[in-house]
């Protein structure tokens, strides 16, 4: 017989989850980007992405079942992390979906080869992600307008050593994010 819902009821872990893989900045890459967010939306307006939760995606998976979390993990530890040096030195705007970004000029090989290697590992244990190519900007702000000119802003290095699984969750003040899972060169 099942405990009835109430008092002492202990809420249900959700079936669903919605998770991507992601490199995850450190703390001192956090605050470059947040004050690169705030320089773009003196230019375009708009609603700035929460610092705590500024990444670049590598593979995004979507609502995935919550008992497939041990298979994802699984696969994501068949990947080598790679160290890397990716110097975000690109701000950027798309009209279509009117977000402002900060990007790479040129993407490392080594982060190329990580994002590979991943995407091949999903595939191979047969887990769907969004197969749009890889290109490696952090989101700063969403619903702005098109920027006369976009600000010149000083280049972030960002030295990285691996990638980690996300859990994005939807709350009163928006999307929180969750690290899963980390995995790091050594």
């Amino acid at each position: 017989m099942s405990e009835p819902a109430g008092e002492g009821a202990r809420p249900r872990a959700p079936s669903r989850v919605r998770l991507f893989f992601a490199l995850w900045p450190g703390d001192d890459v956090r605050q470059a980007l947040a004050s690169w967010a705030k320089r773009l939306h003196e230019a375009c307006g708009g609603r700035m992405t929460r610092p705590e939760n500024l990444h670049v995606t590598l593979a995004f998976l979507g609502e995935t079942e919550a008992g497939q979390l041990a298979a994802l993990k699984a696969a994501a530890s068949r990947v080598p992390p790679q160290r890397f040096e990716l110097v975000l030195d690109t701000p950027g705007y798309w009209k279509h979906n009117r977000i402002a970004w900060a990007g790479a000029a040129q993407d490392p090989e080594a982060l190329l080869a990580m994002v590979a290697d991943l995407r091949a590992a999903l595939l191979a244990a047969r887990f769907d992600f969004d197969p749009k190519p890889f290109v490696s900007h952090v989101t700063l702000l969403r619903k702005g307008s098109p920027p006369r000119e976009l600000p010149r802003l000083a280049p972030i290095v960002w030295r990285g050593s691996g990638f980690a699984l996300i859990r994005s969750v939807t709350g009163p003040n928006g999307s929180d994010y969750m690290v899963e899972g980390r995995w790091a060169a050594e």
